[in-house]
């Protein structure tokens, strides 16, 4: 898996943004990248020090479309810590 491929998207939620005043982020991440991939995808594509990397599998959960009952798909989010100083510009301003 190439790193590029790793990182799926930003987490922006309420407790997410909480985290980020302890210099923790969160992202959505494939579902094959394990926690050495996805520390060097964040170290690559935002120039900083990544100190941690906390890997969580969110399970699917049942929805309704109309009369039927359909899963969604799981998925992995990683938290990642940085180093003390280190930001990442793209979260700033949510």
């Amino acid at each position: 898996m190439h790193l590029y491929e790793v990182l799926r998207r930003p987490l922006i939620t309420e407790k997410s943004t909480q985290l980020q005043a302890g210099n923790k982020y969160a992202f959505e991440i494939a579902v094959g990248a394990n926690k050495p991939m996805i520390k060097q995808a964040v170290e690559k594509a935002f120039k900083v020090k990544v100190t941690g990397v906390n890997v969580i599998t969110m399970p699917s959960k049942t929805r309704r479309v109309g009369r039927r009952q359909v899963q969604t798909s799981p998925w992995k989010k990683a938290i990642v810590t940085l180093q003390a100083g280190d930001k990442i510009e793209f979260f700033e301003g949510v």
